[in-house]
């Protein structure tokens, strides 16, 4: 959130926070390096600063494993998380902040503007939204593109494969599957009007293609970790 002369201090950023963070990014690593052989092509196209990066969402640990991305991750989240307090203050150390899925939320979107206008950090969005089922990549909702067009940031496709095989819908626990990451190349924001916004046409345009590239990231890595698509 913004106070009247820019964002208001990110507790994140704080030396506990920072510590805590380190901790957990470097351990939950570790775990899926171990366990699933998790690895990532692409990281050449990981831009320098602030980015829209939104890949496709099929397991509760789409989220964590993005701690093997060498870099800090804000994650929006959905706000049930925050509901006490010590977990809430863990997600928020860890770079994720809250999102009401059941309304349009401007306070979520306010906070991933700040993100990205004031910080140096990718801003993972799920543009399907909630975790979906299946091979096909559902059309994605317009927010990841009208924040990238409204900070004039890249936009980085994703791919994630094999999570739905390590931890399916209703699972307990996670299963020794391998996962893969794969980074495509960023995709320049939709260019602002007269107005200084872009048009809804250019965005919808955009969002469509977005869609089309991280369908082909998906692909290629649930082939690369030996869950190929059926379609």
């Amino acid at each position: 959130m913004s106070g009247p002369d820019g964002p208001e201090i990110d507790l994140r950023d704080r030396p506990l926070n920072m510590a805590v963070y380190r901790i957990m990014k470097y351990a939950i690593w570790g775990v899926f390096r171990a366990w699933n052989r998790i690895s990532v092509d692409g990281l050449a196209n990981l831009p320098d600063g602030p980015c829209v990066w939104v890949p496709n969402h099929r397991s509760y640990i789409d989220t964590p494993i993005h701690a093997a991305i060498p870099a800090r991750m804000r994650v929006m989240g959905k706000d049930s998380m925050w509901k006490y307090r010590f977990p809430g203050w863990l997600f928020t150390t860890i770079g994720c902040f809250p999102v009401n899925r059941d309304a349009p939320d401007r306070a979520a979107l306010r906070t991933a503007l700040d993100a990205l206008t004031h910080g140096d950090c990718p801003v993972v969005m799920f543009g399907e939204g909630e975790r979906k089922d299946g091979p096909r990549v559902l059309p994605l909702m317009e927010g990841p593109v009208y924040l990238a067009a409204r900070a004039q940031v890249p936009i980085v496709p994703v791919g994630i494969g094999g999570t739905a095989a390590a931890m399916p819908r209703g699972a307990k626990f996670m299963y020794p599957r391998r996962i893969k990451f794969i980074i495509g190349e960023p995709m320049d924001p939709p260019p602002l009007g007269p107005s200084g916004r872009a048009s809804r046409r250019a965005i919808r345009e955009l969002t469509e293609e977005l869609r089309e590239r991280i369908q082909a990231l998906y692909d290629q890595a649930q082939a690369d970790a030996g869950t190929p698509n059926v379609h």
